[in-house]
């Protein structure tokens, strides 16, 4: 069949293809400890599945608007102000199927074919497939390892061009758990103030996993309203990754512009979903607290465990759950006459040799490191790192 050249812009997630293959080498009885997928391991608290069983019996199990319930809309404008300091009414808000439709939503209406986007690397693996299918061109910028894999200001503003329409990233940051501090967050902002032609996406998906201390968006400041659409969701915080719930608060005219992508393509989101995201939003917040210390202990176990891995140099991350070591003192070693180049031909070979999957680090823009996901219990950790040591000891 002569399928769409479209479809030649769309990258596969490298992610999703780890994943994939762990998962049907463990259906072949091979032992695989899988980390590579993005996902907490937890169930969704009980006060949030008991909201969604309300919510069936009560007959909201029919069609939702395009931009989500008024009532979630209105959950969501208040957990912004209150949480953030971030003024968003209903109207300048829409529901998504997660966060990553949110985001390709907005890149959709944004860009025009040619339009550079900036990209701080280390990013997550889909942003570039999404600006190439937009038609957009990819400007990445390297952040560096001593400034724990941040861009800065400096850097942003070499970068600015009249072609430049957007920049995306994500603070606390996939794959490199890195957080924008605000003394950071503002040197950007002096940037953008002298290039008002520029507009931000604002991922804060990991915002409830944040190890140095209050979350802070771009779009808090004065001088960004109306240029910033923040992007979030309640996958990571609220371990609700299948409910498939995500949000985009921006300028009215972006979201009025989204939702007519959206009803395009999908349609408003889960009725039942959204009934639960709003005790999400409203309800206890215990459970996200006992889930961010169990992942900072985590955080701090697999540290240790890398950290007896001779050659690897790691940066103990501030957010999200994973560790982005950096490889490069492997690439180009040997097991059994065959030479490792790459971190994803390392990444074939622990998981062939030590049957650990974990993702390289060149989807992500950085090439030199590979992620691993501490979403898995301590046992896990402990055990997958050992094997991965033992295994990384086999080149020469």
């Amino acid at each position: 069949m002569n399928l769409s050249q479209r479809l030649e812009t769309v990258i596969e997630s490298q992610t999703l293809a780890m994943t994939k293959m762990a998962r049907e080498m463990k259906e072949k009885g091979m032992d695989i400890i899988s980390l590579s997928i993005g996902e907490p391991d937890f169930n969704t608290p009980q006060n949030i599945c008991d909201a969604a069983y309300s919510a069936m019996n009560a007959g909201q199990t029919h069609y939702t608007p395009v931009s989500g319930t008024l009532e979630f809309r209105k959950a969501i404008s208040d957990k912004l102000k209150n949480e953030n300091q971030l003024d968003f009414g209903p109207n300048q808000i829409i529901v998504s199927n997660g966060a990553k439709q949110s985001l390709l939503n907005a890149v959709l209406a944004i860009l025009n074919p040619g339009d550079e986007v900036l990209l701080p690397a280390p990013f997550w693996v889909s942003y570039p497939s999404m600006v190439t299918y937009a038609g957009g061109t990819i400007v990445p910028l390297d952040g560096l390892p001593e400034n724990n894999y941040k861009v800065t200001a400096a850097q942003l503003e070499s970068a600015i061009t009249n072609k430049t329409k957007l920049i995306m990233f994500s603070s606390p940051c996939n794959p490199s758990g890195s957080v924008m501090s605000e003394s950071e967050l503002s040197a950007w902002v002096e940037v953008l103030e002298r290039h008002p032609h520029v507009f931000v996406i604002s991922d804060e998906i990991y915002e409830k996993i944040n190890y140095s201390g209050k979350h802070i968006s771009i779009a808090k400041y004065p001088s960004m309203k109306n240029r910033v659409a923040v992007v979030n969701g309640l996958s990571k915080g609220y371990a609700m990754t299948g409910w498939r719930i995500g949000y985009m608060a921006g300028p009215e005219d972006l979201v009025k512009a989204c939702d007519k992508i959206q009803g395009l393509m999908t349609s408003g989101a889960n009725s039942v979903a959204q009934a639960a995201g709003i005790e999400a939003l409203n309800g206890k917040q215990d459970s996200v607290l006992e889930m961010k210390v169990i992942f900072e202990t985590r955080r701090n176990l697999m540290f240790q465990k890398l950290n007896e891995i001779v050659g690897l140099k790691n940066i103990n991350p501030d957010g999200a759950f994973y560790h982005f070591p950096d490889v490069s003192s492997f690439l180009g070693k040997s097991y059994n006459g065959n030479k490792i180049n790459t971190s994803d031909e390392l990444c074939l070979f622990l998981l062939e040799v030590a049957g650990v999957s974990i993702v390289a680090g060149t989807p992500f823009g950085s090439p030199n490191c590979v992620r691993l996901s501490y979403a898995t219990s301590e046992e896990m950790i402990i055990e997958s790192v050992e094997r991965i040591g033992k295994a990384l000891s086999l080149l020469n």
